[in-house]
């Protein structure tokens, strides 16, 4: 990966400056410690009973500078760490400021669903101007459908952010038989974060927090049901009203519980709309950034073979991405390394390994041959073969 070179890159460096000061400071006090030598001998020359030549000291100090080469010494060890330090500057110049250009293929858009996916993000995120504007100069009205039911889910959003939840709530029953379990699993929460405020709020009120839990937490109270012993715990909140956050049960008054709740409405909207949790604009962008590197290198190694991939269907390397953006499984054969495709599906063989079809065929060479497998002894044809359907 580019971040292990520049790792090893900045190492390297780090290395050679501690080798050069090591040895600048190894030849200064070498120098020093003659020059010291020098001086005590000059300055024995006060002493009349003792002769001393001060020219020869000096012509012996000098010989002795000399030899040390303290010169020499510190232009090669500075040297080795200004080539490894340009090295490294390079290396950071390639590697942060690339020409991304590189990676670009000349496909056809369909600019529909590009405005399509910026909008969407825009109302989304709570941009509704900046959408309204892109709607207008793309002159696709028929997008701003998203908007309305966007701005529903930020009402209810900026509801939550004062500690408000009765918005939130109120979708929830309107809207209760078309969420799914985890619908209820949200409901309960923010029934929790309910019944806290009311502590929170009103410590001398334990009253109003019980005939709250009695209302609204009672159903999932049941014998039951799952959350049972969660609503238990909540009941022992009553003993440490107004000072909760010193008390057994402070992990309730963590403010993360709020954010999540509003992450698991936000969650749950989308879900009702038919929309993925993450915008889909987003989620192309990081798979871009993902994937570029690699599409940088490969553009790369291309222009050095004088080869043009703009034309290629597939790509001659994997873009490995993480498993957040694998949406659907997909199979890459293990001996040509192509992925499968509906000209060139995956088979699977009476020993249970699996090739692409055009693997099979190429080792079968006929469709009457049998062929070994390359990855156990068994052998088989490709009337034994059975497409996988994923």
């Amino acid at each position: 990966m580019e971040l292990n070179s520049i790792k090893d890159a900045f190492e390297r460096v780090v290395k050679k400056q501690k080798l050069s000061s090591s040895r600048s400071q190894e030849v200064i006090h070498q120098i020093g410690h003659e020059i010291e030598q020098a001086l005590t001998q000059i300055l024995s020359a006060q002493d009349p009973s003792v002769p001393v030549d001060k020219n020869s000291i000096l012509t012996e100090l000098r010989l002795k500078l000399s030899a040390v080469g303290p010169v020499q010494k510190l232009e090669g060890s500075h040297k080795e760490l200004n080539l490894n330090l340009s090295k490294y500057t390079k290396l950071l110049e390639r590697s942060l400021n690339p020409d991304i250009s590189k990676a670009y293929r000349d496909v056809d858009f369909d600019y529909h669903i590009v405005n399509q996916l910026i909008a969407n993000h825009l109302y989304r995120q709570g941009l509704f101007d900046l959408g309204d504007g892109l709607v207008d100069e793309a002159g696709e009205p028929e997008i701003t459908i998203v908007k309305s039911q966007f701005s529903v889910m930020h009402q209810l959003l900026e509801a939550m952010k004062v500690k408000n939840l009765e918005p939130a709530l109120s979708w929830i029953r309107a809207n209760r038989e078309q969420l799914n379990h985890n619908g209820l699993n949200l409901e309960l929460k923010l029934h929790k974060l309910q019944f806290l405020e009311i502590l929170r709020t009103s410590p001398a009120n334990r009253r109003a927090a019980v005939t709250y839990a009695q209302t609204h937490l009672g159903p999932f109270a049941s014998a039951a049901s799952p959350h049972k012993d969660e609503v238990m715990k909540l009941m022992g909140c009553l003993m440490y009203a107004g000072r909760l956050d010193v008390s057994p049960y402070s992990e309730f008054s963590s403010p993360t519980h709020w954010a999540k709740a509003m992450e698991d409405l936000t969650g749950q909207f989308c879900s009702l709309l038919g929309q993925s949790y993450n915008s889909p604009l987003s989620m192309t962008m990081a798979a871009g950034f993902e994937g570029l590197p690699t599409l940088l290198k490969l553009a790369n190694v291309m222009a050095a073979k004088k080869q043009e991939w703009q034309a290629m269907k597939q790509l001659p390397v994997p873009v490995e991405l993480g498993k957040e953006f694998q949406f659907h499984s997909i199979f890459v054969c293990p001996v040509s390394r192509d992925q499968g495709s509906d000209e060139n599906p995956p088979m699977l063989m009476p020993c249970l390994h699996v090739l692409c079809k055009q693997s099979i065929m190429k080792l079968s060479k006929s469709s009457t041959r049998t062929f070994k497998c390359p990855y156990c002894p068994a052998e088989a044809s490709v009337a034994q073969c059975r497409q996988l359907h994923f």
